[in-house]
């Protein structure tokens, strides 16, 4: 799987995450805070939807080792995909300087990260419940 691969997706601006993952649902959460134009959408690699997606995209989702988004018919994985999510936020364009550190660097610290997330931040038995404001763009 390449950093950023060329999808055919029927949408787009689709955060794909490990819902049960505490570290993941609190990214989701701080993404739909700041996200005011509410563009993005969300879907936990656990539902049919984030399934489906995980597998079109490359991850298999009985054993995710990366979130992704998906932006301009793209899907961006690992550091990318945070970055370029964090990038389209309001009050976050300086983001796009991260882009200079070497992507092999940045992976390095994700997959760090990611390996030990269950363990440094914990796991729920289901995926989080969002709020109100939060489930009409959840999409399962």
């Amino acid at each position: 799987m390449t950093d950023a691969t060329r999808v055919l997706w029927p949408d787009d601006d689709i955060i794909l995450y490990d819902g049960v993952c505490v570290f993941c649902s609190r990214w989701i959460r701080f993404v739909a805070e700041r996200d005011v134009a509410q563009r993005f959408r969300f879907t936990p690699i656990q539902s049919n939807y984030g399934s489906r997606l995980a597998r079109h995209v490359g991850i298999d989702p009985d054993d995710p080792d990366s979130n992704a988004v998906i932006h301009g018919g793209k899907a961006y994985f690992k550091s990318d995909a945070a970055l370029t999510t964090l990038s389209l936020l309001p009050g976050w364009s300086w983001v796009h300087a991260l882009f200079a550190v070497p992507a092999s660097l940045r992976n390095t610290v994700y997959n760090l990260i990611a390996r030990n997330r269950y363990r440094i931040f914990g796991r729920s038995d289901a995926c989080m419940v969002p709020d109100a404001s939060l489930r009409e763009r959840v999409i399962e």
